[in-house]
Order: C-alpha cells, then structure tokens, then sequence
C-alpha cells in the first residue's frame, strides 16, 4: 500500500513526505485487528510499559536511569510493533478464512524460503483451488475450498507434475479446521517448518522444470471452457 502511494505520487509530481500514509495505514491495520482482537489495545500497551519497566529498573539499580530508559523505550517501541503485526496478521487471516484466494495472501506473505506463485494451478467452477510453491522442502500443494473436490484436484496435479519432478519430496496440504487439514493461520507455520530435502539448485531446477510444464500446457490446443452443445470435432480432428 505505502508502495502503491508512492508510485502515485511520483507520477503526479505530488512531493508530499509518506509518513502521513504509513501512519494511517498503521491506524486502519488497528482498527481491523480490534474487531477481531478485542484486547489488542491492552495487550500492546501492557506488552510496552512492561518492557519500559523492566528496562528503567535496571538502569535505577546499575545507577544509570536514563540511559537504560532510552534504551528499554527503544525495546519497548520494538516489542509493541513484533506484538501488534503477529497479532494483527492473525486477525487478517481469520477474517479471510474460507474465502477464495485467502491462500494466495498467505503465501505472498512468506518472504523466504519458498518461491510460490499466487496465481492458483487448478480451479473449479465452484472456485476450489490448488496452488504450489516450492522450496527447500520439496514441493507443497496446497488446496483451498471444499475438501471433497479439493483432494482430487491435488492428487491430479501431483500425477501431472510426477513427470517432470522426478524424487522430488511433494506435499500435499489441505487448508481447513477438519481432521487431517491446516488452519489457515497455521500455513505459514507448517510450510517453515517441513524438513529440508533439496538443495537450493534443486529448487531451481525444479521450478524451471514446473514453468516450463506449465508453458507446455498452456499452449496445447485444448479449447478455453466446456464446448457449446451441439459442437461437433471437425473431422481430421482426432488421430
């Protein structure tokens, strides 16, 4: 968002400072999370005076006051916003929950360790999707939607891709609050802590094999959607 208004504003020729836009995104994170997280307030203010506190009795007792006061407000200012983004991205997950494309947010949220691209590789009309990222622990599948359609739709994307990945570890992650399925706020949890496999060529070879299948396909000539009734093959059509 703070790099959207930037962009907007050096297009314009606009030289205002950011600082008013970040403070207000700020402010609207914090209004979102409270309607979830009720208790926000009192737990980030309690987490900072506790910090504070702690930092400015040492001082009392080293007999340096006000040099371990800056510093425990510096921590305190530092543990207020470690707090509140935990806090405040688990808001924003439960909110998404059971909406279509609330897998794409959390993996777009994961910085490292996985490459994942935020566009789903199979869908249905009654919007189930599977997307994939790949990383050091092999391959992730990760379904969203109703999970009767959604494990078929895993297991046909894994029969496709055996082909070109080869050993490659693939793990299939259903999202949900049933048995055997990962919460939503708990995916990027669970993708950080899967066993490492491959080594760090191996996830680029692999992706380059995955981009390289999914060029393949998206080329084949395989009409766009379900055929109207009454169509018929041209013949010569089928070999």
């Amino acid at each position: 968002m703070i790099a959207c208004a930037a962009t907007y504003h050096e297009r314009y020729g606009e030289a205002k400072s950011d600082t008013p836009g970040r403070l207000a995104q700020i402010r609207q994170a914090y209004v979102m999370t409270k309607k979830v997280d009720t208790k926000i307030g009192l737990i980030i203010a309690g987490v900072g005076l506790l910090t504070f506190g702690v930092f400015l009795a040492i001082g009392f007792a080293l007999d340096h006051p006000i040099y371990l006061g800056i510093l425990g407000f510096v921590v305190a200012v530092l543990a207020v916003a470690i707090v509140f983004g935990r806090r405040a991205e688990r808001a924003a997950f439960g909110q998404m929950e059971g909406q279509p494309g609330a897998v794409a947010a959390v993996l777009g949220n994961i910085r490292r360790g996985w490459s994942s691209n935020q566009t789903p590789v199979a869908v249905t009309r009654s919007q189930d999707a599977v997307y994939r990222a790949v990383g050091r622990a092999g391959i992730a599948l990760i379904g969203e939607g109703n999970p009767n359609r959604v494990r078929p739709l895993l297991a046909a994307e894994k029969k496709k891709m055996s082909r070109v990945v080869g050993d490659i570890p693939v793990h299939d992650i259903v999202v949900g609050n049933g048995e055997g399925e990962i919460p939503l706020k708990k995916l990027q949890i669970h993708l950080m802590r899967l066993p490492r496999a491959i080594s760090a060529a191996q996830v680029t070879e692999t992706n380059d094999r995955l981009r390289a299948l999914g060029d393949l396909l998206s080329k084949a000539p395989i009409p766009k959607g379900p055929m109207p009734k009454g169509t018929r093959m041209p013949k010569g059509g089928m070999r």
